[in-house]
C-alpha cells in the first residue's frame, strides 16, 4: 500500500524538509493512513531523534551496540533449546540507551533496516561460535512489521540463512502481522518455505483475529507476559492461557509463554501443556561471555530435580 508523509519547507531547508517527509511516511504507516502530515510534536526534537539514529548507526560500527541473550527453556525436555536475541546499546557519553526509546525511533525515522541487518549478521555470528563450543540452539531475532511489508528485507533473511545454514527464528508481533495481513501471510509464507522459523510475538497483547492466525505459516506462538505473570492470582488469565495453548497446538504451532518469573508459574504451564518458557526465572539477557556458565549452572540445577530453583550468577 502506499503510504505519503508530507512536511513544510522552512526557509528553503529542502533537506530538514525531506528527512521530516520521510518521517511522515513512518508516522502514516503506524497510525495505519494513506497520507501524513509531518507531527513534531508526535516525534519530539526532530534534531535531537535524527541525530540519535545517526549516532546508533555510528555506534553500530564502532561496535557499541551488542545482542544480549535469554536462554528459552523446553519444559518437556527439561533443557535450554533456543536464545531470544536482544540489541543493547552503550552509548559512550549518554550511557545505555533503552531499547524502546532507540528501536521505535529507528522504526520511525526508517533506520530500522540497518539496525536489524547488524542484528541478524551478529546473531548468526555468535550462534555458529556457540555450535563449536556443542551448544546447537535455535537463535531468535525480532523483526519489525515495517520490514515485513518490505520484499527485499525477506530476501535479506533467506539469503543470510542459505548462505551460513542458521537455525533462525523471526519473531514477529501479533499486531505488525494484521497491519497488512495479505502482505505479512506472503512474506511468512516466503520464509517458512525457505526453513526460517516465524513466531507470532506478545499473542494476546493486542486485537488477536483467528481468521488470520490460522493462515499463518507460523511455528511458535508466545503468549504475552502479562497473562502469565498473573496465573498464580488470576483464574481467568489461567483459563486464557491454557485455552491459548490448545488451540496454538491445534494449529500445529508449539508455545513459548514469556514473563516465568517463579517456580510456580513455570510448573504451571508445565501442567497446562506448554512447550517452551521464557523469562526472569530461567535467566535475564546477558552478555554472550556470561551465557555459557549460566546455562551450565541452569542445567545442572534442573538435573538435581523435577523443580529446579532459580539460578543467580
Amino acid at each position: 500500500d502506499l503510504s505519503v508523509g508530507l512536511a513544510r519547507i522552512d526557509r528553503g531547508d529542502d533537506r530538514a524538509a525531506l528527512e521530516k517527509a520521510g518521517v511522515a511516511v513512518e508516522q502514516a504507516r503506524a497510525a495505519f493512513r494513506p497520507l501524513a502530515i509531518f507531527d513534531a510534536e508526535l516525534y519530539g526534537d526532530p534534531a535531537r531523534n535524527l541525530s540519535l539514529m545517526s549516532e546508533m548507526i555510528d555506534g553500530i560500527h564502532r561496535g557499541h551496540l551488542s545482542l544480549h541473550y535469554q536462554p528459552k527453556h523446553d519444559l518437556r525436555r527439561g533443557v535450554v533449546v533456543g536464545l531470544e536475541a536482544l540489541v543493547r546499546w552503550s552509548h559512550p557519553t549518554r550511557g545505555r540507551i533503552a531499547p524502546d526509546l532507540f528501536v521505535t525511533m529507528a522504526e520511525e525515522t526508517g533506520h530500522i533496516g540497518a539496525l536489524t541487518e547488524w542484528t541478524f549478521i551478529q546473531a548468526i555470528g555468535e550462534q555458529r561460535r556457540l555450535a563449536r563450543m556443542g551448544r546447537d540452539l535455535v537463535m531468535s531475532v525480532n523483526l519489525s512489521g515495517r520490514l515485513l511489508s518490505e520484499a527485499h528485507f525477506t530476501d535479506l533473511a533467506i539469503d543470510l540463512v542459505d548462505d551460513t545454514g542458521a537455525r533462525l527464528c523471526l519473531e514477529i508481533t501479533e499486531t505488525a502481522a494484521m497491519h497488512d495481513p495479505d502482505t505479512a501471510i506472503a512474506a511468512i509464507a516466503r520464509l517458512a518455505s525457505a526453513g526460517i522459523d516465524v513466531s507470532i510475538d506478545d499473542y494476546g497483547a493486542g486485537l488477536s483475529s483467528l481468521a488470520y492466525l490460522k493462515r499463518i505459516r507460523a511455528c511458535e506462538l508466545k503468549i504475552d507476559k502479562s497473562f502469565v505473570q498473573a496465573l498464580g492470582a488470576n483464574q481467568r488469565d489461567a483459563l486464557l492461557v491454557k485455552s491459548t495453548i490448545d488451540l496454538a497446538h491445534g494449529l500445529d504451532m508449539k508455545v513459548t509463554a514469556e514473563g516465568v518469573e517463579t517456580q510456580e508459574v513455570m510448573a504451571a504451564l508445565a501442567l497446562m501443556g506448554c512447550d517452551v518458557a521464557q523469562g526472569y526465572f530461567i535467566g535475564r539477557p546477558m552478555p554472550i561471555d556470561e551465557l555459557c556458565p549460566h546455562l551450565d549452572a541452569w542445567a545442572r540445577r534442573c538435573a538435581d530435580g523435577p523443580e529446579p530453583r532459580a539460578v543467580a550468577l
